[in-house]
């Protein structure tokens, strides 16, 4: 099942007056890049988490979702993170090894406490199949405070991923890039060809 929302409010203010109570989200990070991994969260946030500043985390500077991923972290009723490697993705396709990371990020949530979610959003057009209702929410990491705390935790795993990956190949600029297919990062691969965490079904070189 997939929904677009088009309010101001969150998706969760709405869905708790249809008896939602407590809603969970996913999101991944590493999606579109040509190297690493992409990495998922899920995450169960209270009622009353009083986080302020909850948003896609594209938006937010680096040091805000650093401050931002650690009280999200600390106030969580529960969270998951899971990643598919570079040579999965390239084995499946990136879309089914976001959602395999994504099913296996909720389901080792689910595990971790004994207050079950009503609902599950995931961010994008692709719903999934779990024990739980789950929805497809297209923009989630804006509209949905889960969705976007997820996201934040997602991608300030993979950022802190991508400057370890750079220490073991540094000629890439990883730390810098994450691994997105900048000018800088197509220049690399020339010079350099292609290493072990990169995708060999991207486009590498142009």
């Amino acid at each position: 099942m997939s929904c677009e929302f088009r309010t101001q409010e969150k998706i969760e203010y709405h869905l708790r007056k249809e008896g939602y109570n407590l809603i969970a989200g996913v999101d991944e990070a590493g999606r579109g890049p040509l190297a690493g991994p992409v990495v998922v969260c899920a995450l169960l946030l209270p009622v009353d988490h009083n986080i302020s500043g909850i948003t896609d985390s594209k938006q937010l500077t680096e040091k805000e979702r650093t401050e931002l991923a650690r009280e999200i972290r600390k106030k969580a009723i529960a969270y998951s993170i899971s990643s598919t490697g570079n040579r999965t993705i390239d084995r499946i396709n990136i879309r089914r090894a976001t959602l395999l990371a994504m099913k296996r990020a909720v389901l080792s949530m689910l595990k971790k406490t004994d207050k079950k979610p009503d609902l599950i959003l995931v961010d994008g057009r692709d719903s999934l199949k779990l024990p739980v209702e789950c929805r497809a929410v297209i923009k989630g990491d804006l509209l949905s405070e889960n969705i976007g705390a997820a996201s934040i935790l997602a991608k300030v795993f993979r950022d802190n991923l991508m400057h370890k990956l750079d220490k073991q190949y540094p000629q890439y600029g990883f730390a810098v890039h994450k691994g997105y297919g900048t000018e800088s990062h197509y220049e690399a691969i020339k010079k350099f060809g292609i290493c072990e965490i990169h995708r060999r079904s991207f486009r590498l070189f142009r």
